[in-house]
């Protein structure tokens, strides 16, 4: 396995990660089993960057990385995201209230006191320009 340095953390990243979006089984039947075998191949042959999201089976995903965590003693990295369970699915919702709840659900998800890596997850185009001088609710002004 190759790693490279992700940005300024110091840390060594495989150059594979893991997406752990079909674990969730929003894809379809999958198999707690299964996907636990799959994440202790990947640690394995590697892989120290896990993917996931709070929505990936409602949260299942981050549970499944959870154990593998509880199950393993090496140290890896989770990059989970946050913000499409707004319905809707508007700017205005990535606001201070709701990405705090959402990041809090995560946080016992994966049995942690501090995520990873924290991604917004496919925030609308407005989101990029909220909080920024000439800028109001997402709008030049």
């Amino acid at each position: 396995m190759q790693y490279r340095d992700l940005g300024r953390t110091g840390w060594k990243v495989s150059t594979v990660s893991f997406g752990a979006w079909a674990i969730g089984g929003s894809w379809g039947q999958t198999d707690d089993a299964d996907a636990m075998a799959t994440l202790h191949r990947a640690l394995d042959r590697g892989v120290n960057l896990f993917d996931t999201a709070d929505v990936y089976g409602d949260g299942r995903s981050e549970r499944l990385i959870a154990r593998l965590r509880a199950e393993r003693s090496e140290p890896f990295y989770v990059a989970t995201k946050a913000g499409r369970r707004l319905s809707p699915h508007v700017a205005e919702g990535y606001n201070r209230a709701n990405l705090t709840a959402f990041v809090e659900r995560s946080l016992v998800n994966l049995r942690v006191d501090a995520i990873d890596l924290l991604q917004l997850h496919c925030p609308p185009s407005p989101v990029f320009y909220m909080n920024r001088p000439g800028f109001r609710g997402g709008r030049l002004v």
